[in-house]
């Protein structure tokens, strides 16, 4: 497992895409992405310190599943090194941000929650969930 990396390639987000790759948390696993139209339900729960999938759901979440990342909106300044991300940053050019939570390095549930409830029909019209399922 040391060695073992998911490479999912270039994902599209909605708003955008992301390059995605991580390392599995379990010995025999499989990735899988989901995603769902807003608004969206999850049936999750943290146990020992995972988020795990409680209930299956019709996007494809089965029980058992970890999950891994959610895309997440938050304020910040455009991101990049071109010359408008510089000068809307001297500007104050502050704007929801779309990034992907690694939701292994969350501080507490709390914080897994807002990220998912960042994802609002004013914001964005769906939801990208990455699970780990197990598969042994």
């Amino acid at each position: 497992m040391a060695d073992k990396v998911f490479k999912l390639g270039e994902l599209e987000l909605g708003a955008g895409k992301a390059n995605v790759a991580f390392k599995p948390l379990m010995d025999s696993s499989e990735a899988v992405v989901v995603r769902y139209k807003l608004p969206f339900g999850l049936n999750a729960e943290e146990q020992a310190g995972r988020v795990v999938v409680t209930q299956d759901g019709a996007g494809g979440e089965r029980v058992g599943d970890v999950l891994r990342f959610t895309t997440r909106w938050s304020l910040g300044l455009p991101q990049g090194g071109g010359l408008v991300s510089t000068a809307a940053s001297f500007g104050g050019a502050i704007g929801w941000q779309l990034s992907l939570f690694d939701v292994a390095k969350a501080r507490n549930f709390d914080e897994v929650v807002e990220a998912l409830t960042s994802n609002t029909e004013d914001r964005t019209n769906q939801v990208t969930l990455i699970f780990e399922r197990p598969t042994a």
